[in-house]
């Protein structure tokens, strides 16, 4: 089959590989359609711990199930799935204490949606192997692992409705942010620094747009656009920088809730005062990742039309051009591009 193989930093190739035998309690599906996402740009860029070159690149996928493994009941071929990237132990510490997204045996190891064929591991079909609803096309499904995401995010914010919403970030997952706090919040106010993803968030359900490039203080600026100048109810962070972290909780009200949801590098540090979480009340959370409950409320979500590709995808490629498929995820080239295994 034709793949996209990582072999380094910046080095990914496409090469005609043979299929690998399939292992007791895998699925092997056709990728109907493949989508780019950040953490392929930084994997791309730096590599991934967890995976060792050379490895198939790429894992938003949804696809159609051509092969089972030993063992496996609940698939067969012809069956339309979708993945996520991981499954939780189910018996650690954290598991039994309903948190699977802190895992001490989290499983991720889903990769190689940029091919033909994609072998989805034993301990993901067990977990967050799903089937797609009938009429849900693969580029709607494809979105499923970082939409659940969005969906634990959604959660842990504790959005009531009337609440007043910053999102900073409109990339695809502040984009997503907005498409489900629209749907629950009073007000969503988005920031970034690129118009063309601010004038995307208006039309995925955002009040007010503001960007923040070139703001001596972003914070101050969104506070001036909130009710009395309090700040937000609920403030997510979608970008993934300290500096942002550190604004975003500048921007919430006295006994709101400050959501750090995009990854920041590995030592970085920031700094709050004290009296913001001791006077003020205001609650800094992290989250992180997502758990098989909330890869199935998106999977809902998708077939019910809450949210569709056509949100995201503002581009599409065959796999035969992985050229401009990686130019354009390293160039921040639209949001996502869906990839073409089988061609046009």
């Amino acid at each position: 089959m034709k793949a996209a193989m990582f072999l380094g930093p910046e080095d990914v190739q496409l090469q005609e590989i043979e299929l690998p035998p399939l292992g007791p309690g895998e699925v092997r599906a056709r990728v109907d359609v493949a989508l780019t996402c950040g953490t392929d740009r930084k994997m791309y860029l730096r590599g991934h711990p967890l995976f060792e070159p050379p490895f198939i690149f790429g894992h938003e996928f949804a696809g159609t199930v051509t092969e089972v493994g030993a063992g496996v009941e609940r698939f067969r071929p012809g069956m339309r799935v979708v993945a996520a990237n991981s499954a939780p132990c189910g018996t650690c510490f954290y598991c039994m204490r309903r948190a699977p997204s802190m895992c001490e045996d989290l499983f991720i190891r889903l990769s190689g949606a940029f091919a033909e064929y994609i072998d989805v591991p034993a301990p993901i079909v067990a977990k967050n192997l799903l089937v797609v609803p009938e009429g849900v096309a693969a580029r709607d499904a494809a979105l499923v692992e970082p939409l659940a995401c969005v969906v634990h995010g959604i959660e842990r914010s504790g959005l009531r409705l009337g609440d007043t919403v910053v999102v900073n970030g409109a990339g695809p997952i502040g984009l997503l942010f907005v498409r489900l706090a629209a749907g629950k919040a009073g007000r969503v106010l988005v920031t970034d620094v690129r118009d063309d993803r601010l004038v995307r968030a208006m039309r995925l359900g955002a009040d007010t747009t503001l960007n923040v490039g070139g703001l001596d203080d972003p914070a101050a600026a969104v506070r001036e656009r909130t009710n009395g100048g309090r700040g937000a109810d609920v403030a997510i962070e979608a970008v993934g920088l300290p500096e942002t972290w550190e604004a975003t909780v500048r921007m919430v009200r006295k006994g709101g809730v400050a959501n750090l949801f995009g990854g920041c590098p590995s030592g970085t540090r920031i700094t709050v005062d004290t009296s913001t979480i001791h006077y003020d009340e205001v609650q800094i959370r992290g989250v992180f990742h997502h758990t098989p409950r909330h890869v199935r409320a998106a999977l809902e979500l998708i077939a019910g039309g809450a949210v569709t590709g056509a949100d995201l995808i503002t581009g599409e490629l065959p796999l035969d051009r992985l050229d401009d498929i990686l130019s354009a995820l390293v160039g921040h080239d639209g949001i996502k591009t869906a990839v073409l295994p089988q061609g046009r």
